[in-house]
């Protein structure tokens, strides 16, 4: 990589970077933006409850009507039944027919209690029924409890004619996965015989389930499913509210490493999502509502088919939930855990995945696993390491010519002519300024891989290495009351020993690149040194086991780049490119070396037509003088 590509790489970085720090708020700023939105959420909060108020007042009169069908499930006792397997427990209540609690038996909250994923006013969910003379929803009806087991359990919503709603619910063996099929006996004259719809109105307010709240927000979102496409979200950073025209085969309320996800076998349609900010410190990351319709059969021929997911983000166990969810449909729930950009989703499902699970079913720690992880994808780039150190060996080695061209050609206007005949000395030892760059980016998506993958994969969560309790999390070995600018209040001892590794890794690159005491590249080398330190106040609130992967990664690329300096000889290798050298019938430029060369001349060309119309323009000012 010659020093234009790395000054024009490291520039773009550092405009992005200090383009964020720079745009980020002071906390002042902060402190007013909070009390601004915090003062619009309030009201807001104040006119949602105050219509909530008005509608629960207009059911109340309504299921008052003793000449309502439903009237003698207006009142009631709630109770609950539990239904569980080896990995779920679910409770339900009859007010409302509905799951009202579901807690994770394998995995733990923050203080180490089995972890419910909601609970009570937490989470609702009620179906409307639009009849002939009244409308019902479900949320305020109480249900009959039927056919109770350890795995089913069925809500009859009874009507006076007769007639009944049944809620049929099936939690699914050795799985996450909940069956619920709605279906109606003996309702056809309740209602209208145009009725081929229900409305589900599904809310819930996302609990914080990990030690760093700014973190866990990056990954919790409303995610969707239109049929026949990917997946889709709405904004993790913002409040935000969208009508989907499209038909959904799924709607999750999704957290960094859990999941409630609402399935629909004939899709849902007309669907507004919403999803609402929550303040730190008050134990919820979201507030979310969907609103949407599915397809409902009065007669009660064909009961509609919905589905639950109360589950982790787990991509092998996502991906076999595909196969207990409707046959007709591949619901790809494994979009859950996100896996990075097309390539490097498509590395991630058939390399890393498979790799750590090998790894991880040694019985190996998380941090040893990781580190072995760094050290195979090493080894399996080392062959485009070294051609990219043997391309930068080889133009240090030419550099004794190079600086002849620069005394030859001092003058900025001879630029052209200096570029064209390093393209002619590059070409007569067979060497391309290119040969060091592309190799390196031929290892970029095995890098970002690993960056997509680590803060996505649960199996770190809660999983301590050395100093840091949760590799899931920042590592805040060094901790203090206060919050700081930029800083917060911990310092993650693991970014600071990546952003430390950064920085030596900087140095080696500089001297790889050999840029010596040339007083053009002193910004460059600056902004070498300032780059690490924008990268630690980012990944400080990073998960400690990113900045670990780093930190092994960088010491690793010094160790290796040691080594091949040590066993280079760039005078032997300067010799060998003289035995090499091409004789002029063989210096034919081919690849990225032609398309340069035609570059060139194309600039030459252009240079050449201006210097004629400015010579022939001063003719014309001369006549006419």
């Amino acid at each position: 990589m010659d020093k234009n590509t790395l000054v024009g790489f490291v520039l773009i970085g550092a405009v992005i970077v200090g383009f964020g720090i720079y745009n980020r708020p002071s906390q002042e700023e902060r402190a007013q933006a909070q009390h601004y939105q915090d003062s619009i959420r309030q009201v807001a909060q104040q006119e949602e409850a105050e219509a909530r108020r008005q509608a629960a007042l207009a059911e109340e009169a309504a299921l008052a009507d003793t000449s309502s069908v439903f009237f003698g499930a207006t009142k009631g006792k709630e109770t609950f039944t539990t239904l569980e397997n080896e990995f779920v427990r679910l409770e339900f209540t009859n007010k409302g027919g509905r799951v009202c609690k579901a807690t994770l038996k394998e995995y733990n909250d923050q203080e180490h209690q089995p972890l419910v994923l909601f609970d009570g006013e937490d989470a609702s969910l009620s179906f409307g029924f639009d009849g002939k003379m009244e409308n019902v929803k479900s949320d305020r009806m109480y249900f009959e409890t039927m056919n109770a087991t350890d795995s089913t359990v069925t809500m009859r919503l009874k009507a006076s004619n007769g007639g009944h709603l049944d809620f049929n619910y099936r939690l699914l063996p050795h799985s996450y996965m909940v069956d619920l099929t709605i279906q109606a006996t003996g309702m056809q004259n309740f209602f209208p015989s145009s009725a081929r719809s229900m409305s589900v109105d599904w809310r819930q307010r996302a609990r914080q389930m990990e030690k760093g709240f700014a973190f866990e927000q990056r990954y919790t979102s409303l995610t969707y499913k239109p049929v026949g496409e990917s997946f889709d979200y709405l904004s993790e950073t913002k409040d935000e509210k969208e009508t989907i025209p499209e038909a959904l085969d799924w709607v999750a309320f999704k957290n960094q490493y859990f999941s409630c996800v609402f399935m629909a076998g004939e899709s849902f349609m007309n669907a507004t999502l919403d999803s609402k900010m929550e303040q730190q410190g008050s134990g919820y990351m979201k507030n979310y509502r969907a609103e949407m319709t599915t397809s409902f059969d009065p007669s009660g021929a064909t009961p509609t088919h919905l589905q639950f997911y109360f589950g982790p983000n787990h991509f092998k166990t996502l991906l076999a939930s595909n196969d207990l969810s409707f046959t007709d449909k591949d619901q790809e729930l494994e979009d859950l855990v996100y896996l990075g950009w097309p390539i490097i989703r498509l590395i991630n499902r058939w390399f890393t995945i498979n790799l750590f699970d090998w790894l991880s079913g040694m019985g190996l720690s998380m941090g040893i696993v990781i580190l072995l992880m760094t050290v195979i994808v090493k080894i399996l780039v080392l062959p485009t390491t070294w051609k990219s150190f043997i391309s930068s060996a080889k133009m240090r080695a030419l550099k004794p010519y190079v600086d002849k061209l620069n005394a030859k050609y001092p003058n900025q206007e001879d630029a052209l002519k200096k570029q064209q005949e390093m393209m002619a000395l590059y070409r007569e030892y067979n060497v391309s300024p290119m040969g060091g760059c592309l190799p390196m980016l031929l290892q970029t998506p095995v890098y970002m891989a690993l960056f997509f993958f680590v803060p996505n994969a649960i199996e770190f969560r809660q999983q301590s290495f050395l100093w840091a309790d949760d590799l899931s999390a920042y590592d805040d070995l060094i901790s203090w009351n206060m919050s700081l600018p930029l800083l917060g209040n911990h310092l993650s001892l693991f970014c600071l020993l990546f952003s430390a590794t950064t920085v030596i890794n900087q140095i080696v690159m500089m001297r790889q690149q050999d840029m010596g005491n040339n007083p053009q590249m002193a910004a460059m080398k600056w902004m070498m040194y300032i780059m690490p330190l924008m990268f630690f106040f980012i990944f400080n609130d990073y998960a400690s086991g990113l900045s670990y992967y780093y930190f092994i990664s960088g010491l690793m690329s010094i160790f290796i780049l040691w080594v091949m300096r040590k066993m280079t000889d760039e005078k032997k290798l300067l010799a060998q490119l003289e035995a090499n050298k091409r004789e002029p019938s063989q210096q034919r430029p081919s690849g990225l070396m032609a398309k340069l060369e035609a570059l060139q001349k194309e600039q030459e060309r252009l240079q050449k037509e201006r210097m004629e119309r400015m010579k022939q323009a001063q003719k014309n000012n001369g006549k006419k003088q």
